[in-house]
């Protein structure tokens, strides 16, 4: 059995190196350190405690990257969808501070972890360019871009005309530009750290659901239907998945986010004529809009994009059509495009568009909620979460502590979620006020 066995089909399922699962728990075990979950968090953590020589074992529910770790878009952005670095100090202080310069810095730390594992994951730092789709949103991108450059970090604001040299078109009118971003085959980067961890010592065991943890006798204990792993320190890093393949297991949890579908999908290779024109760099890209507009070349040259509609009546054909025609209007010289892959997966949302750190009691900890930003924020927040089960202190981190808060009548949020595009449709169509 390999550990694709159970992966969705997508472009990455077709083209990530290959990984052999992991044994399933079987009987009952001690550790130092036990993760649920074996996304970019759980693995990154798993990865740091390992190096330090600190035994951990990691319990997936079904194989490494088979939530959203694996069918992002694999864009690698090092900003929130929402949350400015000034905000996030303002609500939390010194460790919103800290958590600021943590994500200014996530781009680089995940590249250079990749360069550091020899993880073969289509790794480009390219950059990562947020286009302003109106004219008053190239106000907005100056003020995230003095933002992060009073954190330090290299933002950068193009005009029209920069913008247009960089993406092939003039159809945005400037933005911020990060050239600290990129992108990688999520997948890849999943099943390489995975194999990165197994080689420092952490135990991984694939198709493992945990069904409940509970405090004993000083440990933690996670039960299983086959097996228990008993350890000091318990990391819960399921994020969007967190109620949906073990609905007991942490139910409070599971109603402070609300899973939302995310469609993903690859056109046929681009041809070198429409390459020299389209993206030349190679930049990840997603825009100011709400229903955003994202793209991307893989490895293969293929353009990866995606998108979003209200329903799930015949979504998977809607959505790629929306796609096709959304690229076709950026692009006209390229057409409309054939997608070749489309795919779909949950990502974790909240309201305010805030991520959250929870202490769930001594040396356990869980974090959801990345918006859309995953995957340099899982691997950064899973290093800092390796160092507070390590013993260093919570003042000295970037983690932003706050309560678990379940939303009110989260079955109905979960329900009328989708339909907060129309919202967003609309409001893409009014200039900010600043």
């Amino acid at each position: 059995m390999t550990g694709s066995a159970d992966i969705p089909p997508s472009i990455w399922a077709q083209t990530a190196p290959a990984r052999s699962a992991a044994p399933a728990l079987s009987g009952d075990i001690e550790t130092d350190v036990v993760i649920i979950g074996g996304g970019f968090s759980g693995l990154s953590t798993a990865l740091h405690l390992a190096h330090k020589g600190i035994s951990v074992t990691v319990l997936e529910a079904k194989s490494v990257g088979w939530g959203a770790s694996g069918r992002n878009n694999g864009q690698v952005i090092p900003t929130l969808t929402a949350a400015e670095p000034d905000a996030l100090v303002q609500r939390y202080g010194d460790a919103g501070e800290r958590f600021a310069r943590l994500i200014g810095n996530s781009a680089s730390l995940l590249f250079d972890l990749v360069r550091r594992e020899n993880i073969e994951a289509e790794a480009e730092q390219t950059g990562w360019f947020q286009p302003a789709h109106s004219p008053g949103r190239i106000k907005l991108s100056q003020r995230r871009v003095e933002a992060w450059q009073r954190f330090g970090f290299p933002a950068e604001l193009l005009d029209r005309q920069q913008a247009s040299e960089l993406l092939g078109t003039d159809f945005w009118y400037g933005g911020m530009l990060n050239p600290t971003g990129g992108h990688v085959n999520p997948l890849a980067l999943a099943r390489g750290m995975a194999a990165a961890a197994e080689r420092a010592g952490a135990v991984i065991h694939e198709n493992t659901p945990a069904t409940e943890w509970r405090r004993e006798k000083g440990s933690w204990q996670i039960l299983t239907a086959q097996g228990s792993v008993t350890a000091r320190a318990f990391i819960l890093a399921a994020n969007a998945y967190v109620g949906e393949l073990a609905p007991g297991l942490a139910p409070r949890l599971a109603r402070s986010i609300v899973p939302v579908l995310s469609w993903q999908m690859a056109t046929e290779p681009i041809g070198d004529n429409h390459r020299k024109v389209l993206l030349p760099g190679r930049q990840a890209v997603s825009d100011t809009r709400g229903d955003l507009r994202f793209f991307r070349y893989d490895a293969r040259n293929r353009l990866i994009t995606g998108g979003a509609v209200i329903g799930q009546w015949n979504a998977k054909k809607r959505v790629q059509a929306k796609t096709a025609a959304n690229l076709a209007e950026a692009f006209p010289d390229l057409g409309t495009q054939t997608m070749t892959h489309v795919w779909s997966g949950y990502i974790g949302m909240n309201w305010d568009r805030f991520p959250r750190v929870h202490k769930l009691g001594p040396d356990a900890w869980a974090w959801t909620a990345c918006n859309g930003r995953g995957v340099a924020l899982g691997v950064s927040l899973g290093r800092e979460l390796a160092e507070v089960v390590s013993g260093t202190p919570e003042n000295e981190l970037a983690l932003p502590i706050s309560e678990i808060k379940p939303l009110p009548i989260h079955n109905l949020v979960r329900k009328v979620a989708p339909a907060y595009l129309a919202w967003l449709q609309r409001a893409d169509r009014s200039e900010p006020k600043l």
